[in-house]
């Protein structure tokens, strides 16, 4: 869209130039590669180019003939998820939002942001946008959501499959005594025990079934799309690891791509185009990665925030023709992501949208307020039970302390809420 806009205002002639700005190298270069195709001209940057592409980053180290580029030309400045740039005046912003406000606002020609997702976890404000007075809510110019998306055949319909186990059994034993629990659900494990959300990811049995069904899924889908992918976003290169084992015990194969790994923006290219099946990521396909073929994913990840389950969500939602209505994520039953998955039908979430602003010393600080949230009635949810005997699998913490020990029993007595949108 921002391409196309782009030419609009070439072929008005209103603009001279375009400048582009997004979080991460990856999204440079699909945003470089789209305007290019576009504009049917050079975005590299250099002589004969018709404009650039940088991080959010890269801004700082930016010379000053590059910003004075603002002022002799007419720019129209492109921001890509402008909800990483937090602040609405230089001393109370982020480093990359003090840069736009002081280098690019009431510079550039025109300007657009762009978010998926137009809030942050931290409840700043955005930077560039526009809040209204007293009630701080965020002002959109156009609101393009995900029904209308769907509508439009431009996204695909999500299903969200939340697993849960009936028939959980904790085991604990110390050093003088062993204490045996049973909890009806993940739920009521996380809230009435010490085991952490944490733990349950690294739990080989939880970890293997939600596999399997995202695999069984994914070769479901590849029957009629033969080139479909999915994605599995893990929570540490540890983790990533172990998924990658557990893949090949249940026969799949995988790329697994971490910011350790060397040369992982050419494994995501090559993966891109190519027919592998899986790809796991540790904090590198989250957000504005363009990968079309995606459509499973497992949010396997630590961060529990609505902003980075929703980016997550959003690799799998862009369809690429026909045969393609549907994209599937996969995730334990946890009680954050259980709300999460509820409220994708919202295109833009009433208690996130709201700053508050407060004067104190002279100066703005943000603090956030909280609002009641409402569930799209459109929201349709189907119980399914997966009777599927699996092994009882055990771990160990905290290291090094022999005094203690926690072992957690998955039973056979699975179940899957699957959350059908729109």
């Amino acid at each position: 869209m921002a391409a196309s806009l782009a030419a609009r205002l070439f072929d008005q002639g209103k603009i001279d130039l375009v400048l582009c700005f997004a979080p991460s190298c990856q999204v440079v270069e699909s945003i470089e590669r789209t305007f290019t195709q576009v504009l049917g001209r050079r975005m590299d940057g250099l002589i004969g180019a018709v404009g650039a592409v940088c991080t959010y980053q890269g801004m700082e180290y930016r010379g000053e003939g590059f910003w004075q580029m603002l002022t002799d030309f007419r720019v129209l400045a492109v921001f890509d998820e402008i909800h990483h740039c937090a602040g609405y005046n230089p001393i109370l912003s982020n480093a990359w939002g003090q840069q736009i406000l002081q280098r690019v606002q009431d510079k550039a020609a025109y300007t657009i942001a762009l978010s998926g997702t137009p809030w942050r976890s931290d409840r700043e404000a955005i930077v560039l946008a526009r809040y209204s007075d007293p009630e701080g809510r965020v002002i959109c110019d156009y609101r393009y959501g995900l029904r209308k998306a769907i509508q439009d055949n431009v996204c695909r319909s999500p299903r969200i499959v939340l697993l849960d186990n009936t028939s959980l059994k904790l085991t604990e034993e110390h050093e003088d005594e062993t204490t045996i629990r049973f909890f009806s659900s993940i739920e009521s494990l996380l809230e009435q025990s010490s085991i952490s959300y944490e733990n349950l990811l690294m739990n080989e049995n939880a970890l293997a079934k939600l596999l399997t069904l995202a695999s069984e899924k994914l070769s479901e889908i590849r029957e009629i799309k033969s080139n479909a992918g999915g994605l599995i976003v893990a929570s540490s290169i540890a983790h990533a690891q172990q998924i990658s084992i557990t893949l090949k015990l249940l026969g799949e194969t995988c790329v697994v791509v971490t910011n350790r790994t060397l040369n992982a923006h050419r494994l995501i290219d090559k993966f891109r185009t190519s027919c592998e099946r899986w790809i796991v990521a540790v904090g590198m396909i989250s957000e504005g990665t363009d990968i079309p073929r995606l459509q499973v994913c497992c949010h396997l990840s630590r961060i529990r925030t609505e902003l980075h389950f929703r980016q997550v969500l959003g690799r799998i939602l862009r369809r690429t023709g026909d045969n393609d209505e549907q994209a599937w994520l996969f995730t334990l039953a946890e009680p954050a992501l259980i709300d999460f998955s509820q409220r994708v039908s919202e295109d833009l979430p009433e208690d996130l949208a709201v700053v508050s602003f407060t004067e104190t010393d002279s100066s703005l600080i943000i603090t956030a307020t909280d609002l009641d949230t409402y569930i799209d009635g459109q929201t349709e949810c189907c119980i399914e039970s997966l009777e599927r005997e699996s092994p009882v699998r055990e771990f160990r913490w905290p290291e090094g302390n022999s005094s203690s020990s926690c072992e957690i029993s998955f039973s056979n007595n699975y179940r899957a809420e699957v959350l059908a949108m729109y």
